[in-house]
């Protein structure tokens, strides 16, 4: 894969917008969003509930097509990419970190990092070599000592990191969180968004989507999607050290009790 320089223009979409149905059924998930993000950023996308933001991350995952609009990935319109097409771009430049890890049950963590590797149809690399990638990576996340342990035998965020080593095998252009914490506790979520934010230190591009502030916190950009449209766009300087569920708690009210769920 060529070099990507930090300058680069990794997503670029222009007037871009996703209808659902026909007529009274139609419903517009995403009306001319417009977003530039170059390499080396660390993004993330919030909004409430049916704002289009996951339909705008299925988008930039080559995972969808606009109804209109254009989508440029690194320097590609992939706007009208058929789904093979797609299928390779997912499979050359991105890297994917689920909400739900999405790791092969029966598979031991060394084998789900080379996953990717065994059906990549260029460069194909022997056993061996896939064996030492995967170990190197596995070594990153800080888990050369749970190679050889099934999912059922990891914590939450230990399944995690092993889905971002597997996430980074190929050597992606972009690295796609969707929810990245949702299902860990606050020490394993910190854990997990600290791994992230080493690798964006390191020149990784990260778009996250997250409805979590504190999370959110974390990227050096936030992007708010509401009823389709991008409603704000702005820097972020705040990179928290402690733990969220700490931060929120100096917050708050000393005489507070409630507490309430995320949606």
């Amino acid at each position: 894969m060529r070099a990507i320089m930090q300058s680069e223009t990794i997503i670029e979409t222009i007037d871009l917008s996703k209808i659902y149905g026909e007529e009274e059924s139609e419903v517009v998930a995403l009306d001319q969003v417009n977003i530039t993000i170059h390499a080396g950023e660390f993004v993330a996308i919030m909004g409430p509930s049916g704002s289009g933001k996951s339909t705008l991350l299925n988008i930039l995952a080559c995972m969808d097509h606009p109804t209109a609009g254009q989508f440029i990935l690194a320097g590609e319109d992939v706007s009208d990419y058929s789904r093979a097409e797609l299928a390779m771009i997912r499979s050359r430049q991105l890297g994917f970190v689920f909400q739900s890890f999405n790791l092969l049950a029966r598979a031991t963590a060394l084998e789900n990092v080379m996953l990717p590797l065994i059906y990549r149809r260029e460069e194909q690399l022997s056993h061996h070599e896939r064996v030492d990638l995967a170990m190197s990576l596995l070594e990153m996340v800080g888990l050369t000592d749970r190679a050889h342990h099934m999912p059922n035998q990891l914590s939450g965020g230990q399944q995690q990191r092993v889905a971002i080593a597997r996430a980074l095998v190929n050597d992606p252009v972009l690295i796609l969180a969707d929810e990245p914490t949702g299902n860990l506790d606050t020490k394993s979520s910190v854990d997990i968004i600290d791994l992230l934010k080493s690798l964006n230190d390191r020149g990784r591009t990260v778009v996250m989507v997250t409805h979590e502030p504190d999370i959110a916190h974390y990227s050096n950009r936030i992007i708010h999607i509401r009823d389709g449209k991008v409603f704000s766009d702005t820097p972020n300087g705040k990179h928290p050290r402690q733990e969220p569920a700490v931060e929120a708690a100096e917050q708050a009210p000393a005489n507070s009790g409630d507490t309430q769920s995320a949606d």
